[in-house]
């Protein structure tokens, strides 16, 4: 498989490609900022790219899809999992941050798909998966810009599945629950210590288990519209 995974530099992203690239799947490695952390990750990988753009900027988006296609000549496989999370309090929420992580979380998702998913109906098959969170389905305080783009997520992974399933292409969405990673980490001990208690087996989610997981699911056939929730927490 040809795989592109977004945001895929470092935490779960990383995950993601270094499970499928010990498949022997060539993975392209996209980052935005960080292109050493991104350059150590793709040297573990037998068959890998290494693709910068700004999941906000659709213009980068598409270069980089046409740049793909200039390597490739198809694109199987769609990850998602750039993102960003931004704590603050709804009435203490601006306008600009409200707005960086929706254009990020959801608007960013729009642009992979909106560019990849031409080429998927081209060559007739594709698989797309979305990286969620369970906070866009059951809200979080202090997350309110989070959970909203996140629960805009959902919408667009249902409404994309049912218009692309003509096409033999799947989307399906994943909710990997709490995870150690540098974005989990930068949530704080209070944030931490919620989500240990909050969860059922009084455990975190392990990036590694839910790499293992996409790397299941990316081999499927016939599994569409789809949300999987890998979160010990109840929704």
């Amino acid at each position: 498989m040809f795989c592109l995974i977004t945001g895929s530099s470092r935490g779960l992203g990383s995950e993601i490609a270094l499970a499928l690239g010990r498949d022997g799947h060539h993975i392209a490695v996209h980052y935005k900022d960080r292109e050493d952390i991104a350059k150590t990750v793709a040297s573990r990988i037998e068959r890998a790219v290494l693709l910068r753009a700004d999941v906000r900027k659709f213009e980068e988006v598409t270069r980089l899809v046409d740049d793909l296609m200039e390597e490739w000549g198809r694109i199987d496989l769609l990850v998602n999992n750039a993102g960003i999370t931004k704590e603050a309090l709804f009435i203490k929420t601006s306008v600009d941050l409200f707005d960086e992580v929706i254009d990020t979380n959801l608007n960013g998702p729009f642009r992979f798909i909106r560019a990849v998913s031409r080429q998927m109906i081209k060559q007739g098959s594709g698989h797309i998966i979305n990286i969620g969170s369970i906070t866009g389905i059951r809200g979080k305080a202090g997350l309110s810009a989070y959970s909203a783009s996140k629960g805009g997520l959902v919408g667009l992974t249902l409404s994309s599945a049912a218009e692309l399933a003509k096409y033999n292409i799947m989307v399906n969405m994943v909710l990997p629950g709490y995870m150690l990673t540098d974005m989990g980490k930068a949530s704080g001990d209070k944030a931490r210590e919620a989500a240990l208690k909050d969860s059922l087996i009084d455990k975190y989610s392990s990036p590694e288990s839910v790499a293992e997981f996409i790397r299941y699911l990316a081999g499927t056939t016939g599994i569409s519209g789809q949300v999987f929730n890998l979160d010990s927490r109840m929704i």
